[in-house]
């Protein structure tokens, strides 16, 4: 977000929160969400004994890392616990000081009950025999638009173009996830991920696909983005909402599900 507003580069990818928090302070060629990716928080609760009948109320009086304090999977956890009537600061604890990078060393390290972590970092926690994962958090919070494509208004005022065919790619993508299975789709990334074994890599795509993680089109449903703003609202970060249809451009989205098969 930072690269786009100033100009520096054409297309943003983060989560649309970065756009809502932008749009509170005013700005005039403000950045639009076009195209989503992912659907759902993608971090595990990862906790130090297997749990064969897991229940949130295990974390009571616990120690949790969660990660950035404001950023999504912190606020997206925080809203979970809540639903599970669980409160951070009164019936368990919160360690906001470790940064997001750190976080799997010092739950390793020993640090801490639980800990919010993503594939396939934590399948390989759990393989190690180091950590065990009990839980989705994207599952339990509900379906929000977790990842997107966004550019200033500006930009896609002038070229309608060039953004359908980077939707046009993104869509067509979409499909072949859809439709391949973990292991396909393993096949393909994992050039991406050398240190990571082929096997863990499979598990961890199927666990993405089995909690519905990744998006089927790209198009953001304004439901899901409410969800997000309340998310964000419940954790104190968010001034004021923003509108859906002056933040959420789905034309390009929706164009490209009509027209690419």
């Amino acid at each position: 977000m930072t690269a786009v507003i100033p100009g520096s580069v054409d297309i943003g990818f983060a989560g649309p929160e970065a756009a809502i928090y932008v749009d509170n302070e005013g700005k005039e060629d403000y950045p639009k969400v076009f195209a989503q990716l992912t659907q759902r928080d993608g971090s595990f609760l990862v906790g130090r004994q297997p749990a064969s009948e897991f229940d949130w109320s295990d974390l009571e009086d616990s120690l949790v890392l969660p990660g950035r304090k404001g950023g999504v999977p912190y606020m997206t956890l925080e809203y979970v616990l809540k639903g599970k009537g669980l409160v951070p600061g009164v019936d368990l604890t919160f360690d906001e000081s470790i940064q997001f990078a750190q976080m799997t060393g010092a739950f390793t390290s020993g640090h801490g009950d639980y800990v919010t972590i993503f594939e396939p970092t934590a399948s390989m926690v759990e393989a190690e025999g180091r950590g065990y994962i009990l839980a989705s958090i994207g599952q339990e919070s509900g379906e929000i638009p977790y990842t997107a494509y966004f550019a200033s208004k500006s930009f896609l005022e002038k070229n309608p173009d060039l953004v359908q065919g980077f939707v046009n790619a993104i869509y067509k993508a979409q499909l072949w996830v859809t439709e391949s299975s973990a292991e396909e789709i393993a096949d393909l990334i994992a050039p991406s991920f050398p240190d990571t074994d082929k096997t863990l890599l499979v598990s961890s795509i199927q666990r993405y696909k089995d909690i519905e993680a990744f998006s089927p089109t790209p198009v953001m449903k304004q439901e899901a983005f409410d969800k997000l703003q309340t998310v964000m609202s419940d954790a104190g970060e968010l001034k004021q909402t923003a509108p859906f249809d002056q933040l959420v451009d789905n034309s390009f989205a929706q164009k490209a599900v009509d027209s690419v098969k």
